[in-house]
């Protein structure tokens, strides 16, 4: 557990920005009170589970000083704040960003960063704490990545009430909070994601990780009906999309065409039948992996491994066989 989780941990600092009752202010209403001083609330997860999959540590939320400043630095978890009013810089090892009301940036863990508040109109931000073995995934799937560690959302987005109802729980204590503020987490992450997706206005053009899901499900897919009359026009019909589409996506992902893949992931599964099964014909094997033409099944056997189904066999058992 880092120093700086200890120190939070210790104590939640008050301020005037949250009351107690568990009411909002709204982010406008909280954007006008440019008279205030400065201000620091900090709310720690009071239960303690670090070996979740999904686990939030801390929620907070502060008006800075003028030209507050933080860094260079790590941390040991990731840490996403969300912009509120005011202006500042956000710097990671390999760029520095401006950003400004409903900006967001996020820190991920042992990434050197700094960030410091305007001169003539700091920030008021909130921040939430987290860590757990799928968050590289969601942070993925929200668009976040080392290179693009900085999102933007319109006015009057959710995601200010879901920081705040993660720091008010945990600061009451209700019963659940951790799983509630992991709830909250996902639907922060949910909303980065879809404005991410909405950016992307050429639906040929989809994020990364929805690129990824979608030859995941081909390569399921296919993994589990190669042994039948399986096409891709099939495949296309079953997940909604066109088939040069699928095409062109799958290729651009395993650098092979699904077509290739079908055909490898077939004469693979007969290439282990004919090791484990001396007692089916080269026309049984040719069957059972959705090849029903055995001569074509050897031609393509011999493609792939330079020698034919009957020779692969020969050097497993012998020429006796």
């Amino acid at each position: 557990m880092s120093e700086e989780w200890k120190a939070i941990k210790s104590s939640a600092v008050s301020s005037p920005l949250s009351p107690d009752d568990g009411e909002r202010p709204s982010p406008q209403q909280l954007a006008g009170q440019a008279d205030k001083h400065e201000s620091y609330e900090v709310s720690p997860n009071p239960v303690m589970i670090e070996r979740e999959d999904i686990h939030v540590l801390f929620a907070g939320e502060a008006r800075t000083k003028p030209n507050h400043h933080l860094g260079p630095k790590l941390y040991d978890y990731y840490l996403l704040h969300h912009i509120i009013d005011g202006r500042g810089l956000f710097s990671t090892e390999a760029k520095t960003y401006t950003l400004g009301p409903d900006d967001a940036f996020l820190i991920a863990p042992n990434q050197l960063v700094s960030y410091q508040a305007d001169a003539a109109e700091p920030w008021l931000y909130q921040w939430v704490a987290f860590k757990g073995n799928k968050i590289e995934s969601l942070i993925r799937r929200a668009g976040f990545t080392l290179n693009s560690p900085v999102a933007h959302l319109e006015k009057d987005s959710l995601v200010s009430e879901w920081l705040y109802r993660i720091r008010h729980d945990f600061k009451q204590r209700t019963a659940a909070c951790d799983m509630s503020a992991a709830g909250y987490l996902h639907l922060i992450m949910a909303r980065y994601a879809e404005v991410r997706t909405d950016e992307t206005h050429d639906a040929h053009l989809r994020p990364e990780h929805e690129s990824e899901q979608i030859v995941r499900q081909m390569i399921r897919m296919m993994s589990t009906q190669y042994a039948h009359p399986f096409t891709m026009e099939q495949m296309a019909t079953s997940l909604g999309y066109s088939r040069a589409y699928l095409s062109r996506l799958f290729k651009q992902v395993t650098e092979m065409s699904p077509v290739t893949f079908l055909l490898k992931l077939r004469i693979d599964k007969g290439r282990q039948l004919l090791r484990e099964r001396p007692d089916l014909t080269i026309e049984q094997i040719a069957s059972s992996v959705g090849i029903p033409d055995a001569l074509y099944f050897s031609r393509q056997f011999r493609r792939f491994y330079q020698q034919s189904p009957t020779q692969y066999r020969q050097q497993v058992f012998g020429t006796h066989l």
